[in-house]
């Protein structure tokens, strides 16, 4: 990075070297910064990787791409503006100039923003007052705290930041779910991606056992990984885990057991002039094996259509339909294949209350012949009494999607202390994004009871 900058200076001419000077003086700072957050001092002179792990010692890591990518950004476009545009004298290239100015100054606008989250947090971490923050926000005046918080004893973080996640990976469930025989069964260890420079973990350590014929809530914050977490489970995306339903493995066994299973996504994907019998009878010859008979598949589109209360409305354009209509369709398409496992993400979405009642009524009726139905929605409280059990995921300090929660719904109201489903997901959310920021406290509690 120190090479860039002075190559940087060297065709911008010499008003930029102060600034170079007090960036190369920024980056020093930031060396010996670094090692006291448990970071190597190396990433310092890297760029892109210096202002991710900044905002990790900052403890806003998910603002660190960002942060990072803006940055590159913003370097790129001076060097291509001073190596190449400045030397070029067709008036044509004058709109190309236009265009690069403007994306320099919404690339500075945007690295500005997150540049004051990321110094918000230093303050916190550093517990100093607030008025640093302006000489972090400001790029020629940043190599200020950089050199006395990196050469300063007296200026340490409050906590580094391997620290809570050692903690949190100490308290892991190192046991598993006992597998049965009927029913849902999740071990998974981890689910990891290689992101920034890293290797990160999207989630870890979930354990549970689901009976047939539950109905299950699955809550957590944006960000926690419920997704990511379904996808784990219908094996879309393979996690480092085993995942059996009704004995047989997901993973091993995928391609007799994607007929066991039925995947909802909020986005109803349906071609609106299409019937709804000719939708289903689509809908069957994809989600049926191929083997079964024409005649049983037909026969297959009825029932579905009777069970959801479609048959009256069979021969009607999908454009027309209600949405409740819609909702209920596009539900039965999934539920053509008969699925021991049915997921649903957010299927109550654009209805009001008494349609969301109704829907949620007829999953429980699902579940009641023995499936186990795992459904994600924004307004839990309006049905909860149709729930047996809840899983919350909690977004860690390590940014990890972790296990909260796994219970009964009146195990939960009491194991977080609050009596309604929406305030058990403020209390688990981070206090930026308006939550009680109380994750890591319920991730190492419920780890504790499953300890015993």
């Amino acid at each position: 990075m120190i090479v860039l900058t002075i190559l940087t200076i060297l065709v911008t001419g010499q008003d930029a070297w102060l600034s170079g000077i007090l960036a190369v003086l920024c980056y020093i700072g930031l060396y010996k910064m670094f090692p006291k957050s448990g970071i190597k001092g190396r990433f310092a002179f890297i760029p892109g990787a210096r202002e991710y792990q900044l905002a990790r010692c900052a403890g806003r890591e998910s603002e660190g791409p960002v942060y990072s990518l803006t940055h590159v950004g913003i370097t790129v476009v001076v060097l291509i503006e001073a190596l190449w545009m400045h030397d070029i004298k067709d008036p044509q290239f004058g709109s190309f100039e236009v265009i690069l100015m403007v994306l320099e100054l919404t690339l500075m606008l945007i690295n500005f923003v997150y540049g004051i989250r990321v110094s918000s947090g230093l303050i916190n971490v550093y517990g100093v007052r607030r008025r640093w923050m302006w000489l972090w926000a400001f790029p020629d005046l940043r190599f200020i705290p950089a050199l006395l918080w990196g050469f300063k004893d007296k200026y340490q973080p409050g906590w580094q930041v391997e620290d809570i996640e050692a903690e949190l990976k100490r308290l892991a469930s190192h046991g598993s779910a006992t597998v049965m025989d009927e029913g849902l069964t999740v071990n998974l260890k981890d689910r990891t991606v290689t992101e920034f420079f890293q290797k990160k973990v999207l989630l870890r350590d979930i354990h549970m056992a689901i009976p047939q014929g539950h109905m299950v809530l699955l809550l957590g914050g944006s960000g926690a990984g419920k997704t990511t977490f379904l996808n784990a489970i219908n094996g879309y995306e393979k996690a480092h885990a085993e995942v059996m339903l009704n004995g047989s493995n997901m993973y091993t066994q995928y391609k007799k057991m994607q007929y066991e299973v039925g995947f909802v996504p909020q986005a109803e994907m349906m071609r609106g002039k299409n019937t709804v019998l000719n939708t289903l009878m689509d809908a069957a010859k994809l989600r049926l094996p191929m083997d079964v008979p024409a005649a049983d598949r037909k026969k297959r589109v009825y029932e579905v259509m009777e069970i959801f209360g479609l048959t009256p409305v069979k021969n009607n354009l999908v454009e027309k339909l209600s949405g409740g209509q819609k909702k209920r369709l596009s539900i039965s398409m999934e539920f053509i294949s008969n699925p021991s496992l049915f997921i649903l993400d957010e299927p109550d979405s654009g209805l009001d209350g008494v349609m969301a009642r109704e829907l949620f009524e007829q999953l429980r009726k699902i579940a009641d012949t023995g499936k186990i139905v795992i459904v994600i929605t924004h307004t839990p409280d309006r049905v909860i009494d149709l729930f047996d059990d809840v899983i919350v995921l909690a977004k860690d300090s390590a940014r990890t999607g972790r296990l909260a929660f796994y219970g009964s719904i009146e195990e939960a109201r009491q194991f977080f202390g609050r009596d309604r489903m929406e305030q058990i997901v403020k209390s688990v959310n981070r206090k930026e994004e308006g939550g009680d920021g109380l994750a890591d406290e319920f991730v190492m509690k419920y780890a504790e009871v499953q300890h015993g």
